[in-house]
């Protein structure tokens, strides 16, 4: 389970259905990404944090700061 994906989300007060129409799958699909019962693609993650404005890392819970990383120039 992604405690950072699912918190994120809560913290915005943002369904899981918005997030699933942004990404374009079903509901219950992103409710799987969330608990771990599918693996997320990388264009998924991308999504996802460009959507949070955070990184994929804190996204994966491999580090707990939220602010996204400096662009590429």
């Amino acid at each position: 389970m992604f405690h950072n994906l699912k918190s994120i989300r809560e913290d915005n007060d943002i369904k899981q259905k918005e997030v699933a129409k942004y990404l374009n799958v079903c509901q219950n699909t992103f409710s799987q990404y969330e608990n771990g019962v599918i693996s997320l693609s990388a264009d998924i993650l991308i999504k996802l944090s460009k959507f949070y404005g955070t990184s994929v890392d804190y996204l994966l819970d491999l580090t707990d700061i939220k602010e996204p990383y400096p662009k590429k120039k």
